[in-house]
């Protein structure tokens, strides 16, 4: 039987975050028994909500941590908006659901991912960190690499996406017209219409303030350095649809990280890799908790 608890991780500067917990019925925070962890953080204007095919599957027999990133979700908006800042909040979530020296396998989505190269360098993400799996995300270039704008690349292509993905016009409601230029930009299409609008409800939940603050820290994203950082077993998966982070921001990463467990492509997916995949990305993660985190509990 799983169960399910709550607790507020409180980041460096004093933003409180909301953290889930779910898994096996035993133990606490501070005495997990046998369950291996698995930590989530979830990508810009999402939620824990976006991991719900993975808590569901996971929880079974991990205990999974997720929460949600500041200005998202539960966690309240902070004027601090910065990769630093990121890289806080997983060291406090880390902190403060996991027993001193306990690892985990750390998956991050789009800007979660980016928070997970954010931390590589930190002394609490080493002393946790077992191996990481980095679903649809970046290191550098964001704004110019993107395709969200179908024209050539160059100046005018990173003009438009700039100010198409920094827009500050309220989403409004989850309409058919709003699902289909979320499909777009987001997500493979051959993607089911409850996923689509499952995304949708998440993304368009998000504030726009929030929303336009964390753009404009992705559009200056320089973690290439950051990548070198990484230096437990990482994992890289991506969908070939990719508009927001094609596949060579995967690839790039890859070449670089220095334990490299190489590129999963998908093949006609998008952005929204955890949803439109749930299986393979549950599956991804299962297998770096079985090769990585129970052969370090047993060494």
């Amino acid at each position: 039987m799983t169960s399910y608890r709550e607790l507020t991780a409180v980041s460096a500067d004093g933003t409180p975050l909301h953290v889930e917990i779910h898994g096996p019925e035993h133990g606490t925070e501070r005495d997990p028994g046998t369950a291996p962890a698995v930590v989530l953080a979830h990508g810009w204007t999402c939620s824990t909500a976006f991991w719900a095919a993975q808590i569901r599957d996971l929880a079974v027999d991990h205990r999974v941590i997720a929460y949600d990133q500041r200005g998202h979700g539960r966690t309240p908006a902070s004027p601090v908006c910065s990769t630093d800042a990121l890289a806080d909040d997983l060291e406090a979530v880390l902190d403060a659901t996991l027993a001193p020296g306990e690892k985990a396998v750390i998956a991050g989505h789009s800007m979660g991912g980016m928070t997970v190269l954010a931390a590589a360098s930190r002394g609490v993400f080493r002393e946790h960190a077992v191996a990481v799996l980095l679903c649809s995300t970046g290191a550098s270039r964001l704004v110019a690499e993107s395709t969200v704008v179908p024209l050539r690349p160059g100046r005018l292509r990173t003009w438009l996406t700039r100010r198409v993905l920094g827009s500050r016009a309220p989403l409004g409601p989850v309409t058919p017209v709003a699902k289909r230029i979320l499909k777009y930009a987001t997500m493979g299409a051959g993607s089911a219409p409850h996923l689509v609008d499952a995304c949708a409800r998440i993304v368009h939940a998000c504030p726009r303030r929030v929303r336009h603050a964390w753009s404009h820290v992705l559009s200056l994203l320089d973690l290439d350095h950051s990548v070198r950082e990484l230096r437990v077993p990482t994992a890289v998966l991506v969908g070939t649809g990719d508009r927001l982070t094609p596949p060579v921001h995967a690839h790039r990463i890859a070449a670089a990280l220095p334990r490299s467990l190489g590129v999963t492509e998908l093949p006609g997916l998008g952005h929204m890799t955890p949803v439109e995949a749930p299986d393979l990305v549950n599956r991804r993660i299962r297998e770096l908790v079985t090769v990585y985190a129970q052969l370090k509990e047993g060494a």
